[in-house]
């Protein structure tokens, strides 16, 4: 049977079998972030087909060679390595993360693997992280070439929610890229704790251990109005592609001051605009990082006549460049909210290692969230 018949056969098989109620309150209803499928062979057509609230699933999980091109609907992202990563963005063009978040598609650096391959010049400028818990990639892209406008501030997406079914809307997320894979680039983990925001023509996914202690910790969903700054501490610098190893970031929301630990609590969107915070985030300290010309990394991505952006490596090799060195960091404030790119409220007190990383970002502040627009989670 040829792969499009095999398609057309399990996508009839998972519309002939829809659960028509599994809302949250209902007994049978499993979160998106609850389920699990192992990869390849166990993952189903869709994993979300309830027709009730905001579904179903406007794509597909099966992805394969007959689904992958420019009008892929594939909805299984991955995140692996500095040249192997998905981002989430919208299906068609001139959108907002706002207005899209739940029909979000997959848009990979590698071929193979059902999705759409991001345009060559696009990606800008990336740093690729692994610490103990979690692997994150935070860069610089021209999002008008993966069908965002130019002018969004973005969103927040990730696989809760506020229905639970995740945004995108039954997105799954795999990942060779932990060492309980061994170093095993064929086999996949599936990831149930990641968040990617992504606007302001700035991104950062990240992907927390299955296997770790704090993957909901450090993987938290609930600061989506407070960006990129706060909720990924970088040091990622637009022009430069490097790997590095890094120590775990605080969670989302803690910090210290005055001896003190902390949580900052994020106020409802219905008292208005984030205007100031009473912290400014650490930057974990980076070491063994590595940089690398964006030829050398990004191979497989596709040509675009309307790009107008060139990625510029930082020389044609790998070459070492010491350790946790201080730059200004990704800054973009794109929010659930809507917020535009760098709206991460100016901050308080320091908050010692890597702080002065986050000038720009901090700086960037009041005129993003003032002009946010809600959307669900």
């Amino acid at each position: 049977m040829s792969p499009v018949a095999l398609s057309a056969l399990i996508a009839l098989a998972a519309a002939s079998t829809r659960v028509l109620a599994q809302d949250a309150t209902s007994s049978s209803f499993v979160p998106l972030a609850s389920k699990h499928f192992s990869y390849p062979s166990g993952i189903p057509y869709q994993v979300d087909t309830d027709p009730t609230g905001r579904g179903p699933q406007s794509g597909y999980n099966l992805c394969n060679s007959t689904t992958e091109g420019p009008n892929s609907l594939c909805q299984t992202a991955f995140l692996n390595s500095l040249d192997d990563f998905c981002l989430w963005s919208s299906p068609t063009p001139n959108e907002t993360i706002g207005d899209t978040e739940a029909e979000e598609v997959a848009w990979c650096t590698k071929k193979g693997r059902g999705t759409r391959i991001i345009p060559d010049g696009a990606i800008q400028g990336v740093q690729f992280m692994r610490t103990p818990d979690y692997i994150q990639v935070v860069g610089f892209i021209d999002q008008t070439q993966i069908n965002l406008q130019a002018d969004d501030g973005g969103g927040e997406l990730d696989p809760h929610g506020a229905d639970l079914r995740g945004n995108p809307l039954g997105g799954l997320v795999y990942s060779n890229g932990f060492p309980s894979n061994n170093g095993n680039n064929d086999t996949f983990q599936q990831v149930t704790e990641w968040t990617l925001f992504i606007g302001g023509n700035q991104f950062c996914f990240k992907a927390c251990d299955p296997a770790g202690p704090n993957a909901a910790e450090l993987c938290q969903h609930l600061f989506d109005r407070i960006g990129i700054a706060y909720n990924c501490p970088n040091q990622a610098q637009n022009g430069t592609f490097e790997r590095c190893e890094g120590e775990n970031q605080d969670p989302a929301g803690v910090y210290t001051s005055n001896g003190q630990v902390m949580t900052y609590t994020q106020p409802p969107e219905s008292l208005g605009p984030i205007t100031s915070l009473p912290y400014q985030p650490r930057v974990p300290a980076s070491s063994n990082c590595v940089q690398f010309a964006s030829s050398a990394l990004f191979t497989d991505l596709v040509s675009s006549v309307s790009a107008t952006a060139t990625a510029s490596g930082s020389g044609a090799g790998a070459t070492p460049t010491g350790t946790a060195k201080v730059s200004s960091g990704a800054s973009s404030g794109a929010t659930r909210s809507g917020a535009s790119a760098g709206s991460t409220p100016t901050g308080g007190a320091s908050q010692g290692n890597g702080a002065s990383a986050m000038g720009i970002s901090v700086i960037s502040t009041i005129a993003g969230v003032a002009f946010a627009v809600a959307f669900l989670a």
